[in-house]
């Protein structure tokens, strides 16, 4: 018989907790110490970063190994991620990524969300451009799509409610994601100018960006989560995928 896996009152797994203290605490002290160090070491901390956001994917398999095809499965949602954003780089502010980074959280789970936005930010940035600021896009890609699995867990975020998901993940944009990407910038520039001189200015000036971005992704949310989603079930019934 298999064991099932320990939960706290509220009926979170033990596991889930790991993961969110991992992405919540080790990543943020990577992105710390990629800035102690210079922007000399940002491949270093990309990939540490990246080996940091494995770790809860291959927890989340508790009492066996992940197969092959699940992996294949994650691989292709992830090209998907890096060809939607490579697919608008005449338009710096058009990326639909975040929103695919977002439906495979909620079809896969929050930990594969979690991986496909940190490596898609990683892969995408060979075409976009490698710098300091990778190890940042990696972790704030990468949260958009855990915490998209987790509201999908809680049946917040769902194929069957396109409207409500895709105010969610425009709200998360807006709101989380892009000050986040911000405070890249103010730790950036910080590095340059004097600390604080001009930090108003930067989350100001990514306002309107955010903007942007938070309408792109809602809109990718309302015409691709269910015709993404139907895919990807059909593909865990016939295979028995993601079944933690």
């Amino acid at each position: 018989m298999q064991k099932e896996p320990v939960t706290n009152k509220k009926g979170l797994s033990a596991r889930k907790i790991l993961s969110v203290v991992i992405i919540v605490l080790a990543i943020p002290a990577a992105l710390l110490i990629s800035w102690k160090i210079g922007d000399r070491q940002f491949y270093l901390v990309s990939v540490i970063v990246m080996i940091i956001a494995m770790i809860p994917f291959f927890l989340s398999f508790e009492h066996r190994k992940p197969s092959a095809r699940e992996l294949v499965t994650l691989a292709v949602m992830t090209a998907i991620a890096v060809i939607s954003r490579a697919a608008f780089i005449m338009l710096p502010n058009i990326k639909p990524m975040i929103g695919i980074i977002m439906i495979t959280g909620i079809c896969l789970g929050p930990e594969a969300g979690f991986l496909t936005g940190a490596i898609g930010a990683f892969v995408s940035n060979f075409i976009f451009g490698q710098g300091p600021w990778t190890p940042w896009q990696m972790f704030a890609y990468g949260l958009a799509g855990f915490i998209a699995g987790l509201l999908g867990k809680k049946g917040i975020m769902s194929p069957e409610k396109r409207v409500r998901t895709a105010i969610i993940g425009a709200v998360m944009i807006f709101v989380l994601i892009g000050p986040l990407l911000d405070t890249c910038t103010v730790f950036l520039m910080s590095t340059m100018y004097e600390p604080g001189s001009s930090v108003l200015a930067i989350y100001a000036a990514g306002v309107p960006v955010n903007a942007i971005h938070a309408v792109v992704t809602g809109l990718t949310l309302l015409i691709l989560c269910k015709p993404i989603s139907d895919k990807l079930e059909r593909i865990k019934v016939k295979y028995g995928l993601m079944d933690n």
